[in-house]
């Protein structure tokens, strides 16, 4: 709730109505001077008066209560990376982080490795592209080949381990929903 300025929504939202404050006030049956105060941040509005704003500007009255995105915080520098090891394999975020519904990484799989001993299973689903190298994928009872530009996609809880027992190293750009590792 921290990234929440209602003053600068109600302002925001007036002016894209082309609306002075003087003349929403008027037609909210504020004062001007309650309205100014709650633009710049002064007074917190009550809820009857963010349902009138809303009702005036024509907007939900939830969208005063939203959370803003700070956009910088979406981006991720590739020197900024996050970067964890989990036993032989290292995975660099290309998320922000771990919250929302989609994780993004790349997974790379030294040569003669193997992501477990055994096959493993998550509640997320996977896709997972090769960018470099190749790799074996086992699917169940299955055991596929990926080379580079191969996909593959792990539905939920179906177990599967990857095995890297070539010469070259292999990385896998991977997104997983919900994010779990």
């Amino acid at each position: 709730m921290e990234n929440i300025d209602i003053g600068k929504k109600v302002e925001k939202y007036r002016k894209a109505k082309g609306l002075s404050s003087r003349e929403l006030a008027k037609l909210a049956d504020i004062t001007p001077s309650m309205l100014s105060q709650i633009e710049r941040g002064v007074a917190n509005p009550s809820i009857q008066t963010l349902k009138v704003l809303a009702k005036t500007l024509n907007v939900p009255t939830f969208s005063f209560l939203l959370e803003e995105t700070i956009t910088e915080d979406l981006i991720v520098r590739s020197s900024k990376r996050k970067k964890m090891i989990i036993d032989n394999l290292s995975y660099e975020l290309l998320s922000p982080d771990f919250t929302g519904n989609l994780t993004t990484a790349i997974m790379k799989v030294p040569s003669n490795t193997s992501s477990s001993e055994n096959l493993l299973e998550h509640k997320g689903e996977e896709v997972a592209f090769i960018l470099e190298g190749k790799i074996k994928v086992y699917l169940g009872d299955e055991e596929y080949l990926l080379e580079a530009g191969d996909s593959v996609k792990i539905p939920a809880n179906l177990k599967h381990k990857w095995e890297n027992n070539f010469s070259q190293n292999a990385v896998v750009l991977f997104s997983v929903t919900p994010p779990a590792f």
